[in-house]
């Protein structure tokens, strides 16, 4: 009798319940939230899902992280592994690929000034990393954290490494996604406040047909300009213009659509769990933790206002001729910014199409953040 009771303790003892903290069962309900947003709001579920479900995992069996070296059997948790890959800076650079292969750079080439837009919403970073420092980050933590500005997660998962940030790689690589994700919530009031409803009524001409030997060109020549300025972005601008080269060179349909499709996929599901695992109760809810959060939120904030801010001058300057939303898509947040500049400008008038002028900005905020957080590296000596 006593041998099946002691069975039963055992048995009773193995299970979550009696191992969970508050603050893990806080981080699941977090984790459900992250999912309702996913599924029943469509906020960027190929990115929320996985993360969500990471989340879930590490806080109901914080063992699915465990190092090797922490293990008593020496084998690690399957999401640590996977989680190695992102220290590595190996699934950034693939994302990276995935993007250039699924992107139009037409618009940015057809309107060159597209890239001072993508330039101007890079003042969120700036702006949280002179503030994460007086908040008392050092200064390649708050070079990590400030990236979040760009709305970029794999550059921030990437510059995080590069710095050895490890530790803040999970608060930085949520916030970062997050609010990729809340683009459409965050993005909204803040265009509204800096432009008139006349502004955001501007129709802005055609963009010009572009060759496809400019097409082809594009991305050689900027990976040359690029990197032999900032050596140190190489990983990042040269896979997301090796992407582009399959997609407009026209040759290697089959690089590109696995590039695109069934590897993108792949990395996305293999970065967003392992991402979503990195935040168990004990490393998310910290200080640390909630000024990454909130620093993120202003340079996410201030990144947009930058661009839009940026668009108004162009406005003037042009005569009328440029719409000021399309400022806001210089976050890096592709395509999702692009399309919410050409959501709130078709509220101001319905006949208006902003998604391909936005898509401009929007892809030189790519190539931006990505210099950003190659500034960052060179300055450290990294």
């Amino acid at each position: 009798m006593s041998y099946v009771t002691d069975t039963m303790s055992n048995l009773i003892h193995q299970t979550a319940f009696f191992n969970l903290t508050w603050g893990n069962y806080l981080m699941i309900l977090v984790a459900c939230v992250f999912l309702y947003l996913a599924i029943a709001k469509g906020f960027e579920p190929l990115l929320l899902v996985p993360i969500a479900f990471g989340m879930l995992l590490v806080n109901i069996y914080p063992d699915i992280m465990i190092n090797p070296e922490d293990a008593s059997n020496g084998v690690g948790g399957l999401l640590h592994y996977f989680y190695i890959l992102d220290e590595w800076s190996i699934l950034p650079s693939l994302i990276f690929m995935g993007v250039g292969a699924m992107t139009d750079f037409g618009p940015l080439i057809a309107n060159p000034k597209s890239f001072l837009l993508g330039a101007a919403a890079q003042l969120g970073i700036y702006a949280a990393y002179f503030l994460a420092i007086f908040l008392g980050f050092n200064g390649k933590a708050a070079a990590a954290i400030s990236i979040i500005g760009g709305a970029d997660g794999p550059t921030s998962i990437f510059l995080a490494g590069k710095l050895g940030q490890t530790t803040l790689m999970g608060p930085i690589a949520v916030a970062a996604y997050s609010y990729m994700s809340l683009v459409p919530i965050i993005q909204p009031p803040i265009m509204k406040l800096f432009t008139t409803e006349e502004e955001r009524k501007i129709k802005m001409e055609q963009l010009r047909p572009v060759s496809q030997l400019e097409k082809i060109l594009f991305p050689i020549v900027i990976t040359i300009v690029v990197c032999l300025i900032l050596p140190t972005t190489a990983p990042l601008v040269g896979m997301l213009m090796l992407g582009n080269l399959f997609r407009e060179s026209g040759v290697v349909k089959q690089l590109t659509e696995t590039a695109s499709n069934a590897l993108m996929y792949i990395v996305v599901i293999l970065l967003g769990t392992s991402v979503g695992a990195s935040t168990s109760a004990e490393a998310f809810l910290n200080v640390s933790t909630l000024k990454i959060v909130v620093l993120g939120l202003i340079a996410f904030a201030f990144g947009t206002m930058g661009g839009v801010l940026l668009g108004k001058l162009m406005c003037k300057l042009s005569g009328g001729k440029i719409n000021p939303l399309i400022g806001s898509a210089g976050v890096s947040a592709v395509p999702m910014a692009a399309r919410v500049a050409q959501k709130v400008g078709a509220e101001a008038d319905p006949t208006n199409f902003l998604l391909m002028h936005a898509m401009g900005p929007n892809v030189a905020g790519v190539i931006g953040t990505a210099v950003a957080a190659g500034t960052f590296m060179a300055i450290f000596g990294v």
